[in-house]
């Protein structure tokens, strides 16, 4: 990912046009996991796939709770979800502290978006490698008729697409969370996903999976046209 003076600040555009950092935030988000989102009348709910660096790390987390009427799920840079996820606490916080009421989901998401977007205009600044699925419950629309149970299975089918043939969702590397009417947003334990995983066990796949191996957002393949890391060079040669 080398660009040159080109690739040093997001407000230098390069002779082609382009905002490097800002394409290297959208590719750390490609480079993410799978996550699914879906709703119905009465409950909206993430599924997502977690990663691991190697065997012998654990799975890292995927579904961060906001308030309890609200929570998200990411792909891109896990540090950069936290901060956006700490800010959007605080956001519901300072509502409810001053409203005595839950803070709506498409102000929060208002605000969040104006925030990412400063970060695409100021020299001091990075742009957030990271993609957000919010869900939360406002309990202002009618929502098509949908058991809790179909959504469920209906984001596990399709997240269990993206994996390759040899791979299947199990109760370690799959996070189910879940919000609406009467319900606060919650995540389940993998008693309760292991449940909704055998509902679906046995079902044939509706697709070949192609997802990349487990690793971090720079482990995947490069994009075609990507520029590729520059080669080392000696500086001096000692050698007789």
């Amino acid at each position: 990912m080398f660009r040159n003076q080109y690739d040093s600040d997001v407000t230098v555009w390069s002779p082609q046009g382009r905002l490097h950092q800002v394409e290297y935030a959208m590719e750390a988000v490609k480079q993410g996991s799978a996550t699914v989102g879906l709703k119905n009348k009465t409950h909206a709910v993430l599924i997502a796939l977690k990663r691991a660096a190697s065997e012998l790390a654990a799975h890292q987390k995927k579904i961060i709770v906001i308030d309890e009427h609200m929570g998200l799920s990411f792909a891109g840079l896990t540090a950069d979800a936290r901060i956006l996820g700490r800010y959007m606490r605080m956001e519901c916080l300072n509502y409810k502290y001053a409203h005595k009421d839950t803070l709506p989901v498409f102000r929060l998401i208002s605000t969040v978006g104006n925030k990412m977007q400063v970060c695409t205009q100021r020299y001091d600044k990075r742009p957030y490698g990271v993609g957000l699925l919010v869900a939360g419950y406002d309990r202002l629309t009618d929502f098509p008729d949908s058991s809790l149970e179909e959504i469920v299975k209906h984001g596990l089918r399709a997240l269990r697409d993206t994996l390759p043939n040899d791979s299947e969702l199990t109760t370690k590397n799959v996070s189910i969370a879940l919000v609406g009417k009467d319900t606060k947003f919650k995540s389940l334990d993998e008693r309760e996903t292991g449940h909704y995983l055998s509902l679906i066990e046995g079902e044939e796949r509706r697709g070949a999976g192609g997802a990349p191996p487990a690793g971090g957002p720079d482990d995947g393949p490069a994009p075609p046209g990507a520029p590729s890391d520059p080669a080392p060079t000696v500086a001096m040669d000692t050698t007789d």
